[in-house]
This record gives C-alpha cells, sequence and structure tokens, in this order.
C-alpha cells in the first residue's frame, strides 16, 4: 500500500506585529505576512506549520496552528497559542514573543467551512479547536443556528468567543479531569438535535473514540455531516501524533466496523 505524500506547501515568514494574552494559559498573537496578500482562502479551519529550530533543517521541526483571523487583503492573521510553562517549542516561543520577531511557516492547508446546506451546526473542542470553531461560527450560513461546546480548564479561563442570534456557546470546564472525557460526556447529554446538522468535533485524539461511537454507531449519524479529527493526543509530541495518527484513525474504524 503507497502511503499518500503529504502537499509540499511553500515557506513563508510572518513578522510578529502584536501580543496579547487572553488567559493564563493562551496567548493571542498577530502576524504579517505580505506573501499572503489576494490569497485564495475559502476555509474556516485554515492551518499553517510553524517551523522552529532554522529553516535550514532537513528535517524542520513544525508545529501546527489554525488562524484565528486572516485578513487577506492586508496579510494579517492571528493566532491563538496554549501555552504550559516551559515544556515543548511553540508555547515557550509565544510566552517570550514580541513585536518585530520573525517566524517561518507552511501552508496554509485547510479542509472545512460551514455549508449552506445545512441549518444547524455543532462545533465540539478543547482550546486547541477553539480558534477555527470560533471561524467557523462567524461564516455560519444565513438563518443558520449552532450549539457550541467549548472546553476550557476551569470556570475562570474562558475567552473571546463569538456568540451572533442563534448561536449558543456551552463552556465545559475541566476541573482537573482528563482532557475530552467532560466535553464528550457534555456532548453526548445534550443529545442529538432533530434538524439534519453538520458536526464539527476537533481536539484531543481521546475524545474521539467515545463520540464516533456517539455519532456514528449510537445515533447513526451520517458519515459525510461530520468533520472529526484528533488535533493532539495526550503524552505525545505532534511529531509523535502525525506518526500514528493514520493507525490511531484506522483502529477506531475498524472497530466501529466490527
Amino acid at each position: 500500500m503507497t502511503t499518500p505524500t503529504r502537499p509540499n506547501r511553500p515557506r513563508r515568514t510572518a513578522t510578529v506585529t502584536h501580543v496579547r494574552r487572553l488567559t493564563d494559559e493562551l496567548v493571542r498573537i498577530s502576524f504579517h505576512c505580505p506573501d499572503l496578500i489576494g490569497a485564495d482562502l475559502p476555509h474556516t479551519d485554515h492551518y499553517v506549520k510553524f517551523i522552529f529550530g532554522g529553516e535550514d533543517q532537513p528535517r524542520p521541526v513544525t508545529r501546527t496552528y489554525t488562524f484565528r483571523r486572516i485578513n487577506t487583503r492586508t496579510g494579517l492573521f492571528d493566532v491563538d497559542f496554549v501555552t504550559h510553562g516551559s515544556a515543548g517549542l511553540a508555547g515557550p516561543w509565544a510566552q517570550r514573543a514580541k513585536t518585530g520577531d520573525i517566524l517561518t511557516f507552511q501552508g496554509p492547508g485547510g479542509a472545512w467551512r460551514p455549508a449552506e446546506d445545512y441549518g444547524h451546526f455543532v462545533f465540539v473542542g478543547d482550546e486547541s479547536a477553539a480558534p477555527a470553531i470560533a471561524a467557523g461560527v462567524e461564516k455560519l450560513p444565513a438563518g443558520a443556528t449552532a450549539d457550541v461546546y467549548v472546553e476550557i480548564a476551569d470556570a475562570g479561563s474562558t475567552f473571546e468567543m463569538p456568540e451572533p442570534e442563534g448561536v449558543r456557546l456551552h463552556w465545559v470546564p475541566r476541573n482537573g479531569a482528563t482532557h475530552g472525557t467532560k466535553l464528550s460526556a457534555a456532548v453526548r447529554s445534550a443529545g442529538i438535535p432533530h434538524q439534519r446538522t453538520s458536526w464539527f468535533v476537533h481536539g484531543v485524539a481521546e475524545m474521539l473514540k467515545e463520540l464516533r461511537r456517539f455519532l456514528f454507531l449510537d445515533s447513526g449519524v451520517p458519515r459525510e455531516d461530520v468533520s472529526i479529527s484528533g488535533y493532539w493526543r495526550i503524552g505525545m509530541t505532534e511529531d509523535q501524533w502525525q506518526e500514528s495518527k493514520r493507525e490511531f484513525n484506522a483502529e477506531l474504524e475498524a472497530a466501529e466496523a466490527g
């Protein structure tokens, strides 16, 4: 079996224009990249892979982040970084970032946006998926409604999220629980909407098994109505997760088929 090749996205550079801390563990950094002026970016989950450790490495170390906002007229975009002390690469960089800093990235990529033929949407994710969720909410079709479930550390860790008319925002505090467990429970408890619904479910990989079972096996939701993927996995670096993600997804699909 041949492994599909990944797109060879060009490398670009972006300059930090502003840094703002949203919560104790969330930093929003604004960038400017002239190469993005005039780009065709139709999706709401557009992401880039920031390169750390030097752009001339044969195998660069990358970390993937989704745009919170992107303005293709000006080349300005915002990215929210989840920080966890001194661990990792991107988080510590974001905590030290200042105006004028330059970061190299590859992309953007992207694949999803709210489709016009749905009247209701359900968005589910943790802090890592919040930027894509927020961008999706801001691009809902006219008259569409939505339920938005966002898992956060605790009740004091909320941040800016769009909540236009017809959108119900549900914060789900972890309060020390394993990532994804309370989020999965909240979505299951709410049940399946009566109308045809588009689902956007992204975040920690550990919640996927439970929510795939709930959606596909227990509730019979058509797979074409669901965008579901793990952005990260507990105890793994991004490199480790990306290397094992295909096998992880295959195991889930095999279990569901059985």
